[in-house]
């Protein structure tokens, strides 16, 4: 169809005067006056009553899960004082380093140094009627023994924090590519309407705090509207949304109209994707402005909650970031990413591991039977683990010990989102060098994700520049179906 300056001047003229404009309708919206004709269509479309956005023809097939809670450890937990107990290498411990295990691989900061083994610092013990074998430095994890799954045959591709922190996250290490927070609520939506579907807190506690860049939680080349949104521990927990002083919401609700309007008329002419970001952000964050001042308010949480998770209120500690989590899955957002920054622990290894350990360990616990209590579990998928895990040989010197960076076997536990509790999966070899059993690989654990939620990672694409891109990338990824209830 030919373009025409007269229809085009009607659809402004149309937009500018109707009382039904993106604007208008989405404060009707808000005030639970739409039409539930316009409403109902829209979710009707998008794949039923209980989601809004999402992809059409997704779930591929039924869902296990709902949504996603990942309590991020970033800095790379020891599995070898938290999850995989190496009885040779506690024999070993002093002695040098086997050269048969370190010949030719990438070591981080141990390059050229005398390699000595460093033998697990904590007794482990067996917990649950499963027997998973856990250290005495988590005594709230081993409490929950038989509800995890611990994967102890983890490995990645990059041996330093931001690289592999972006495998993690992204599934490669070039920057720029969509998080999968961000392609779960791409593929999926939300089922909020006043709240993010992908939302980020962050905490820290331990030895050198890693920084974390922001695009971790990014869109890359999906629309921005999918990119995680950081709530801050001080101040207001999402900037910019409250009123200027002399703003009352009426005025800004006639700002917003306005603006809406103006940005539907140039998604007319330009059809840029960016431009129904735009519209749908400057709404999201007007509805953010009711509900994220009663989400951040703990004053409806018994006392007894309170003291499971160990929070005194929403403070930024991890304990106060795994209570808003569940606050956050109970309205509704689909990916909840908590990042504890402190792992980072190349000397004074036990000081800190009991650090970290004290501040992440009851909350992270807490968490899995807070959900399983409230019956949320079932529909919840709990991932707990860092980028890395860290080397069995000793680091430091004139100081109390630590451990290097280690990308070729590392351990994770996953709880709820229909993966079986009390389950060990994978191996280390006998040192906890190698993963040699049932290997995984960081795109295996977002195949599983992503099956969990109903989506066939083969199957769940996007188009750019010329390829179909995908969050598993074009390399081999299973799903780990023996883990799968």
């Amino acid at each position: 169809m030919a373009f025409s300056p007269l229809l085009h001047s009607t659809r402004r003229a149309f937009l500018g005067r109707t009382s039904l404009g993106i604007g208008s309708i989405a404060l009707a919206s808000l005030l639970g006056t739409t039409a539930r004709g316009v409403g109902a269509d829209r979710r009707g479309v998008l794949g039923g009553a209980d989601r809004l956005g999402g992809l059409p023809h997704l779930p591929h097939f039924a869902p296990k899960a709902k949504r996603v809670i990942f309590l991020y450890m970033s800095g790379g937990p020891s599995h070898l004082e938290t999850f995989d107990f190496k009885p040779e290498l506690a024999r070993r411990d002093g002695q040098p380093m086997p050269e048969s295990f370190t010949a030719g691989q990438p070591i981080a900061q141990l390059q050229g140094q005398e390699l000595k083994c460093l033998g697990p610092r904590f007794r482990f013990r067996k917990h649950g009627q499963s027997g998973q074998e856990i250290a005495d430095c988590l005594p709230a994890t081993a409490r929950i023994a038989d509800e995890i799954c611990i994967i102890r045959s983890m490995y990645t591709d990059q041996i330093n924090h931001d690289p592999a922190h972006t495998v993690m996250n992204t599934g490669t290490s070039l920057s720029g590519r969509p998080s999968m927070g961000s392609w779960v609520t791409y593929g999926l939506g939300s089922e909020a309407d006043d709240l993010p579907g992908f939302v980020v807190l962050t905490s820290e506690g331990g030895r050198n705090p890693q920084p974390i860049a922001s695009r971790q939680w990014g869109s890359g080349f999906l629309p921005g509207k999918f990119q995680g949104v950081l709530f801050h521990s001080v101040g207001d927990p999402v900037h910019y949304i409250d009123n200027p002083p002399g703003v009352d919401r009426a005025g800004q609700r006639r700002l917003i109209d306005t603006v809406n309007e103006l940005n539907a008329i140039a998604g007319e002419r330009l059809a840029d994707p960016e431009l129904e970001t735009r519209i749908a952000q400057y709404e999201l964050a007007s509805r953010m402005q009711l509900s994220v001042p009663e989400l951040t308010d703990f004053s409806d949480e018994p006392e007894e909650v309170l003291r499971l998770y160990g929070a005194d209120g929403p403070d930024g500690s991890f304990a106060a970031n795994c209570l808003m989590a569940r606050r956050l899955a109970e309205r509704g957002v689909r990916f909840i990413q908590l990042y504890h920054r402190g792992w980072d622990h190349h000397g004074d290894l036990v000081r800190y591991m009991n650090t970290c350990c004290r501040l992440c360990d009851g909350p992270s616990a807490a968490l899995v039977e807070d959900l399983k209590r409230r019956g949320m579990l079932e529909e919840t998928l709990v991932i707990w683990g860092g980028e890395f895990g860290r080397t069995p040989m000793f680091q430091g010197k004139g100081q109390e010990p630590g451990r290097d960076h280690h990308i070729k076997g590392f351990s994770m536990w996953l709880a709820g989102g229909g993966v079986r509790g009390g389950v060990s999966y994978g191996a280390t070899d006998e040192l906890g060098y190698n993963a040699v059993e049932n290997p995984v690989h960081v795109r295996d654990l977002h195949a599983t994700m992503l099956h969990q939620l109903g989506i066939d990672h083969k199957r769940f694409s996007h188009k750019f520049q010329g390829l179909d891109m995908r969050l598993t990338g074009v390399e081999d990824a299973r799903v780990l179906s023996d883990i799968l209830a």
